[in-house]
């Protein structure tokens, strides 16, 4: 197993709300296995969708989700520690309000903002 490189956290965003249980099913494997493969890089990495998935699923069942409202407080109070925001560009990724707060609270802070390619590289994350 590789060890950190250093002690840089990021924090890696998604979107996870949708209607469908499917979907929040396999944004939350993309996200789980985008932090795995960073992990095996070398970074430290915080994955909301990976913890909160199986916590929203406990909560309210599989065919219903608490929404990224609910998670506010959550998420931020781990924004606040990370050192950089890392973007997984999952479909309609642009469309979610969650991602975009996510942007904005870490480019507030001054914080790098980047993005993970798929072939799990880290570029920097153009302004749109």
């Amino acid at each position: 197993m590789v060890k950190p490189k250093t002690r840089v956290l990021l924090y890696l965003a998604c979107p996870y709300t949708d209607p469908s249980a499917a979907v929040r099913l396999e944004r939350f494997n993309q996200a789980t296995k985008a932090a795995a493969a960073l992990i095996r890089q070398g970074h430290i990495v915080f994955s909301p969708i990976t913890m909160t998935h199986p916590i929203d699923i406990e909560m309210v069942g599989t065919e219903n989700t608490l929404g990224s409202e609910f998670w506010v407080a959550f998420d931020e109070a781990f924004m606040e520690r990370c050192d950089a925001f890392v973007l997984l560009p999952l479909d309609r990724w642009e469309e979610s309000s969650g991602v975009r707060r996510e942007i904005e609270f870490f480019q507030k802070a001054g914080k790098p903002l980047m993005v993970v390619d798929d072939q799990f590289k880290l570029k920097p994350l153009k302004a749109h």
